[in-house]
């Protein structure tokens, strides 16, 4: 089956690196005409992921219609711009297999990816790729390992051996719920984790955030009728772990820049904006979610890392 990865990005680009590496058929498009141009030239994405030179069979184009006859639609951006594009762009997608490959809760209808697919190209198969990776790893053919939820499982084990290469593991789950919301919310964590490190509250701390914030991410997962299996895998516990130990995560490092005040300008952080709409779905749901709460205001700057803290610290003492 052929490929289209919709976004040029370091993410999108290791995708396509890695699948045309294995001997499948890829087209990388990215919207910036310029940037193609360079990367035509270089034989690589020099500005997000220099050093992952593209094999001679990966095709690319800054025409989106060049991307029409591709059979399966990988959708590599931000989550709070995934459903704007699915919808001035549906004439091209509806009918296809379109597979999100990003994290996060969209902050104006408070759905996830999939959701945002099947709104706007109802006639599309809705999937999602997430879990515990880094571009760089992917790009380089380090074992790495994602989970893929399709609703049609039928379509989701074609999927899983369409994407799946020697280095880059696919476990299939038709949970899409669960594999959504594990991958946005972690990031909400993950920040929490990053401003503690950066505010000197030590391994301690950021253990506990993990837990008790991995606790969140269940009561949630729970109330949308998720399986919590689906938590305690890759999307959820697995990048959970993977996002809150590395400075390679832009969301940990992001949670150290509200400390630290170093700017991250021209980079995506997913769990800033998925705080808000976390904290919008547990509010309407009546649960309690403190990390999320806090993290929403930390990155508001309604509140300052020590004042979070003590937040946290003075709620009463509860079982586990």
């Amino acid at each position: 089956m052929t490929i289209a990865v919709l976004g040029a990005g370091a993410f999108g680009t290791a995708l396509a690196v890695t699948l045309a590496r294995a001997g499948k058929s890829v087209t990388l498009w990215g919207r910036d005409q310029t940037a193609m141009a360079e990367m035509r030239t270089k034989g690589q994405n020099a500005r997000h992921l220099p050093g992952a030179d593209f094999p001679q069979s990966l095709r690319l184009t800054g025409d989106l219609a060049d991307t029409a006859q591709q059979d399966i639609v990988l959708l590599a951006m931000p989550a709070q711009a995934l459903a704007g594009f699915v919808a001035d762009n549906a004439g091209l997608l509806d009918g296809r297999a379109l597979v999100a490959c990003c994290k996060g809760i969209d902050l104006a209808t408070l759905q996830g990816p999939t959701g945002a697919i099947a709104r706007h190209c109802p006639d599309a198969t809705a999937a999602i790729l997430t879990g515990p990776s880094f571009a760089a790893d992917i790009a380089r053919g380090l074992p790495t390992a994602l989970t893929l939820a399709c609703s049609d499982d039928a379509m989701g084990r074609t999927l899983q051996s369409a994407l799946g290469t020697q280095s880059l593991r696919l476990y299939r789950t038709t949970d899409t719920t669960g594999a959504e919301l594990g991958g946005a919310l972690k990031n909400v964590i993950a920040i929490a984790c990053g401003a503690a490190i950066a505010a000197g509250l030590g391994e301690s701390a950021r253990a506990a955030l993990m837990t008790r914030g991995y606790a969140e991410m269940q009561r949630l997962a729970a109330h949308l009728d998720a399986d919590p299996a689906t938590l305690a895998g890759l999307s959820g516990f697995g990048d959970l772990v993977l996002t809150c130990t590395s400075t390679q995560s832009r969301n940990f490092r992001f949670g150290q820049s509200l400390v630290t005040s170093d700017a991250m300008s021209g980079q995506t952080v997913e769990g800033a904006a998925t705080a808000g709409a976390a904290l919008k779905l547990a509010q309407r749901a009546g649960i309690d979610m403190p990390i999320t709460a806090v993290v929403t205001a930390l990155v508001a700057h309604d509140l300052t890392v020590t004042e979070a803290m003590e937040t946290l610290l003075n709620r009463p003492q509860t079982t586990e």
